[in-house]
């Protein structure tokens, strides 16, 4: 056992090394996960532009979401191009494991992720003036953990998806509902007692609450370091669902 580990690990590394080669020949998708984010967050800033605190408490949200949903749409969508191409079959009938080719993808898109989210939250803390009572790197820690959920999120739905149009077309079921219901047009415990309770059990309120946190608290509290567990466990479980519903091709 001890001598797989190693060779799991290298497998792992060996999955994403190849992961980021493809995506650094892809200038547009590289756009889509680094630019776009911070150009969204930017126009925020100036349609608000009359009200800074508006683009305070909505500006700290979005940091948390648009990295969840940009990281969705993009590993769904490459992960399924994997599958149609014939490209997961081979690999698949090589001696790698599905946990170690979702890892591998994990580990890939989590290093743009990083990458995604230091460029977004350092434009918006430095350069367009979002005002945060607690520190710029736990803004930087959840923006991180909702990319990583957004990325489980892709793995996991690309399984069930025949075209990247279909891909694309599980962004309503499963980003949306969580889009209302996060507490970014209004508040949770405001809403409807039944969809207050399905908010609770959506990752993206746990996101929208964690930054929400930062944004008002000088020091980590419990409810940050509840919302922090809930967002990195939820990514996990869902990675977890993605490594045992993983199929070779597309029927």
């Amino acid at each position: 056992m001890t001598a797989d580990r190693p060779l799991g690990t290298a497998r792992t590394l060996a999955t994403a090394g190849r992961v980021l080669r493809q995506l650094r020949h892809d200038p547009r998708t590289i756009a889509l996960l680094l630019v776009v984010p911070v150009l969204m967050i930017t126009l925020l800033r100036y349609v608000f532009d009359g009200s800074p605190r508006t683009f305070d408490s909505v500006g700290a949200s979005l940091l948390g979401i648009f990295p969840l949903i940009t990281m969705f749409l993009v590993t769904s969508i490459a992960t399924l191009r994997e599958r149609t191409s014939g490209t997961l079959e081979r690999l698949l009938a090589m001696p790698l494991g599905k946990g170690d080719l979702i890892a591998g993808y994990a580990l890939a898109f989590g290093a743009v992720a990083v990458a995604q989210s230091l460029l977004a939250t350092a434009v918006s803390v430095w350069l367009l003036g979002l005002d945060v009572v607690g520190s710029p790197w736990l803004l930087l820690l959840v923006a991180l953990l909702d990319a990583l959920l957004g990325t489980a999120l892709g793995l996991f739905v690309s399984a069930f998806a025949a075209s990247e149009f279909q891909a694309v077309q599980f962004m309503p079921a499963v980003i949306f509902p969580q889009l209302l219901l996060c507490g970014l047009f209004v508040a949770r415990d405001r809403m409807q007692p039944v969809l207050e309770a399905l908010s609770n059990v959506l990752p993206m309120s746990y996101a929208v609450d964690g930054m929400n946190e930062v944004l008002r608290h000088a020091d980590v509290t419990g409810d940050f370091v509840r919302d922090v567990v809930v967002v990195a466990g939820s990514a996990l479980l869902v990675l977890f669902l993605g490594a045992a519903t993983l199929r070779r091709r597309t029927a």
